[in-house]
């Protein structure tokens, strides 16, 4: 198997065909996907600014993961992820993941459980006033992170900063 990146909207069409759960994302900054050895494929990650509100300019998230059961896809994304966050300077990646799954595929990428995530009221509103979906906020979740460059996000006082609204 191997990582290639791919566009949004090739990572989307499999989002919408595979995830269990979740709808596509609206945007990223960059998307990547497994191709198995026939080149079909399998799995896809997106990853973008932290829903969190943390500076985006130094902490990446996943927003979204989705394989089609192909072992193993789900680590290696994760991985290749984290790789391509270093090489671009981000001191750390996370992702949120449902408080019932175990997060097998992120410790096996050396990812380490941070916290219970509690639903943020930002989510509530828009500044457009338009309605927003809030189905998945309430959802008991978890945080889980990676730190890219040898320092921990805590370290440097960013965890409970939040965009101004």
């Amino acid at each position: 198997m191997r990582v290639v990146p791919i566009e949004l909207r090739e990572a989307n069409a499999h989002i919408e065909q595979h995830h269990r759960h979740h709808k596509r994302v609206q945007g990223h900054r960059f998307s990547l996907g497994l191709l198995d050895d026939s080149g079909r494929l399998c799995a896809v990650a997106c990853i973008g600014r932290p829903t969190s509100g943390i500076d985006p300019g130094k902490v990446l998230e996943v927003t979204r993961l989705c394989s089609d059961g192909t072992p193993n896809a789900c680590s290696m994304l994760y991985s290749a992820a984290a790789r391509a966050g270093k090489a671009m300077g981000y001191l750390c990646i996370q992702t949120y993941i449902y408080e019932s799954e175990n997060g097998a595929s992120l410790k096996a990428s050396g990812w380490r459980f941070v916290r219970k995530a509690h639903p943020s009221g930002r989510h509530h509103k828009r500044s457009d006033l338009q309605a927003r979906d809030v189905s998945q906020v309430t959802i008991p979740k978890t945080l889980w992170r990676k730190d890219l460059q040898g320092v921990q996000i805590e370290d440097l006082d960013l965890a409970h900063h939040r965009r101004k609204d």
